[in-house]
């Protein structure tokens, strides 16, 4: 299938029921491998002002017979024209985790250079740019599948030395490892987001110092600052209201300017 047509038929934000009232427009990016289903209870708790819609990238679940994206410009190119369709006039938030923060800061960028309505605020959690080389995150899409989910659980995603069955294996592992080659195809330009960041990130989280997040500094000309939660790699599943009424608090803040 070519990718316009995957982009027509596909739906690639899910909701659990759009509001058209709701103040904010809220669009979550999960991690590697993740699932818009992963983060549904998350989204459940924002506030009633936000109308949430989780994106649910090709190569999972109900998208499993679609070839997940392995290069971060393809899938940015297929993204921005179902994101476009998405967007109605209401200011909205982008919020990525991992390589869902990722994706979130390039489709601003990309939504800036087609001339589209710019996020109110940016929410970017555990990932910065230049944060991991090219080369490693190549080279952790081709481990074995052991090694794969070792390193998973190693950012206490799952608990180390899981096993899991071949089919669940078969049905994860070709997305997570596209993921990671999408990750490490990005060609890093130091385009700045044009909207406000917030930077977010665990303070035990092994592959992300909490130093790190300083640099969306030099990513976007109004850098809110970083918030530190205990935690991991995977904190906010832990935090989910206090890092919800930031967002919240945030989008009020930048509201009040205008």
């Amino acid at each position: 299938m070519s990718t316009a047509g995957r982009t027509r038929r596909a739906r690639w934000f899910t909701t659990a029921g759009a509001d058209p009232h709701a103040d904010h427009q809220v669009f979550l990016f999960p991690h590697a491998g993740g699932t818009a289903p992963a983060y549904q209870a998350w989204a459940a708790t924002l506030p009633s002002t936000m109308d949430v819609r989780t994106l649910q990238l090709p190569g999972r679940q109900e998208r499993s017979g679609e070839e997940p994206f392995t290069d971060v410009e393809p899938l940015l190119d297929a993204l921005l024209e179902v994101f476009e369709a998405e967007l109605d006039g209401r200011p909205y938030l982008l919020f990525g985790h991992s390589f869902g923060a990722l994706l979130a800061y390039r489709l601003s960028v990309a939504a800036a250079w087609n001339g589209l309505q710019a996020p109110a605020l940016l929410g970017v959690s555990a990932w910065a740019p230049a944060l991991e080389p090219a080369a490693e995150l190549a080279r952790v899409a081709t481990m074995s599948d052991g090694e794969l989910l070792d390193r998973v659980g190693q950012l206490g995603l799952m608990p180390e030395g899981t096993a899991l069955d071949p089919a669940t294996l078969a049905s994860i592992m070709p997305a997570l490892r596209a993921d990671f080659l999408a990750a490490g195809s990005l060609r890093e330009d130091g385009e700045p987001a044009p909207c406000p960041v917030a930077a977010y990130c665990g303070t035990t989280d092994p592959i992300v110092a909490p130093g790190d997040m300083a640099a969306w500094a030099d990513h976007c000309a109004d850098f809110l600052g970083a918030t530190q939660f205990p935690g991991g790699h995977f904190y906010l599943f832990e935090h989910t209201a206090a890092l919800q009424h930031s967002l919240d608090r945030r989008l009020r803040r930048l509201s009040a300017r205008i």
